[in-house]
């Protein structure tokens, strides 16, 4: 019975460490195999005219009980609500392959996006409403492959963001400031709203800065094609400031393998390999070294995801300057969904909670004193 016994146990040892292998060298296989689409491409239609005056085509906005948006975590203040208005586009929360867009009413990712929005959308609530539309999202597995059909999956989830955003421009003042925010998926569909809506036109004057986290942002193509500047001190406007957190050892070869695979901004060639845009949200600034001791708080979350709490010098944070990532040293402890590489993609904005708030508050008392100064 002993020996039985220990056959099994070494029969468990050899499959755990077979199973690691097969993780460690064919990763990136194994999770297109899990997440890339297996159904034919639907081509949708564009939603309604007036879809977005609807309340319930917004996760959050100035009504909406219960909004994620508006949270606040334990350590917080909530202060004073600036005049701003923040548009927000969640990142990909729709992780099933039944489809190339993710259904606005599939409940899973409704769950998962609502928990995005009050990780990530709440940093924001201190400057001004925020509206997050729900969106007709690319699925997760469309940054997992190279087929057409992940562009055209782009292209339906970029009309719906477009949408709602002339929706919100149409229902907020004409002369209010206006604050850009998106993670990753959310991050790419406001680049390009950037550069075909906002560029140029007087929208363009309104922007307090364009938050494009989670995903790169090139200083030698990207930035150019949007007409604004990246945001280097803390005082600047009108500014763009992105950032991709990794712990080190850092991995970010999937990542960039998903932005290789976008357009560049003029539709000809293919993206190269350069250093990536990298603001340090401890300096305020792009680049740059800071230590833990200058992190005003990360929302570190609960177990259950459902609440988090602030703890102040959790990190440091280091612009790499060979690859534009933001190292955060050792791997810190913030929850179970740390992606392979040491990317720690999903706590970009909790890493960085409170540093963001200020940030953002800082650049919107910078515009108001500009446009005042600017007044006859």
């Amino acid at each position: 019975m002993a020996r039985k016994f220990l056959y099994a146990i070494a029969l468990l040892v050899v499959m755990v460490l077979a199973a690691a292998l097969v993780l460690r060298f064919w990763s990136k296989e194994l999770t297109r195999f899990a997440f890339v689409p297996r159904s034919a491409f639907e081509q949708l239609p564009a939603l309604p005219a007036g879809f977005y005056d609807r309340a319930d085509a917004w996760i959050s906005r100035p009504g909406v009980k219960d909004d994620p948006a508006q949270y606040l975590p334990s350590g917080a203040a909530r202060g004073a609500v600036g005049s701003a208005y923040v548009f927000f586009v969640h990142p990909t929360s729709y992780l099933a392959r039944d489809h190339w867009n993710g259904p606005i009413e599939d409940m899973d990712a409704r769950f998962r996006a609502d928990l995005f929005v009050q990780s990530m959308a709440s940093a924001f609530n201190g400057v001004g409403a925020v509206y997050v539309p729900r969106y007709r999202q690319a699925a997760f597995g469309a940054f997992l492959t190279d087929r057409p059909e992940a562009q055209r999956a782009l292209k339906i989830a970029h009309g719906d963001v477009e949408q709602a955003f002339a929706t919100f421009v149409r229902q907020i003042p004409a002369d209010a400031p206006i604050v850009l925010a998106g993670h990753s998926q959310g991050a790419l569909h406001l680049l390009t709203l950037i550069r075909d809506r906002v560029r140029g036109t007087p929208l363009e004057r309104r922007i307090i800065a364009a938050y494009l986290i989670g995903w790169p942002v090139s200083p030698t193509r990207d930035l150019p094609a949007m007409g604004l500047p990246a945001c280097d001190r803390p005082d600047r406007t009108g500014c763009v400031a992105s950032w991709m957190s990794f712990a080190e050892p850092a991995d970010p070869t999937m990542m960039l393998d998903a932005w290789r695979a976008q357009p560049t901004p003029d539709g000809g060639g293919k993206r190269t390999i350069e250093p990536m845009l990298c603001f340090n949200p401890l300096r305020g600034a792009t680049g740059g070294n800071a230590p833990a001791s200058a992190n005003l708080g990360a929302m570190v979350p609960a177990d259950d995801l459902k609440s988090g709490a602030i703890v102040a010098r959790a990190v440091p944070a280091r612009c790499d300057a060979g690859t534009g990532l933001l190292m955060l040293g050792d791997p810190p402890k913030m929850g179970p969904f740390v992606l392979p590489g040491n990317n720690y993609h999903v706590y970009d904005i909790p890493l960085f909670w409170a540093d963001l708030r200020a940030d953002v508050a800082r650049r919107e008392a910078a515009w108001l004193a500009a446009t005042a100064k600017a007044k006859p």
